[in-house]
């Protein structure tokens, strides 16, 4: 139970970071932590591949998290065709 209070804590704010780094409307809280979630599977795949060791905590983790959501929003942007406004 504790793994999945964190798996959404870390999604949370790395969401909530990503819609403030990404500069878009936004997709709702519950997407938001989605997409932290998915980030931070993405990310810590991408970081074990670049040989990045997983032991920095709760901190790396959210950074991990963060770089993965923004890799995952520009894939979604570039494949839905939606862009910000300058």
């Amino acid at each position: 139970m504790n793994a999945i209070v964190w798996w959404v804590l870390v999604g949370l704010i790395a969401g909530w970071a990503t819609g403030k780094i990404m500069k878009g409307s936004g997709y709702g809280a519950i997407v938001d932590i989605v997409l932290g979630i998915v980030g931070a599977v993405i990310g810590g795949y991408v970081a074990g591949a670049l040989g990045f060791a997983p032991q920095g905590g709760l901190i790396y983790t959210i950074v991990i998290a963060i770089i993965g959501a923004c890799v995952l929003v520009a894939l979604v942007r570039l494949v839905t065709g939606r862009r910000v406004a300058p």
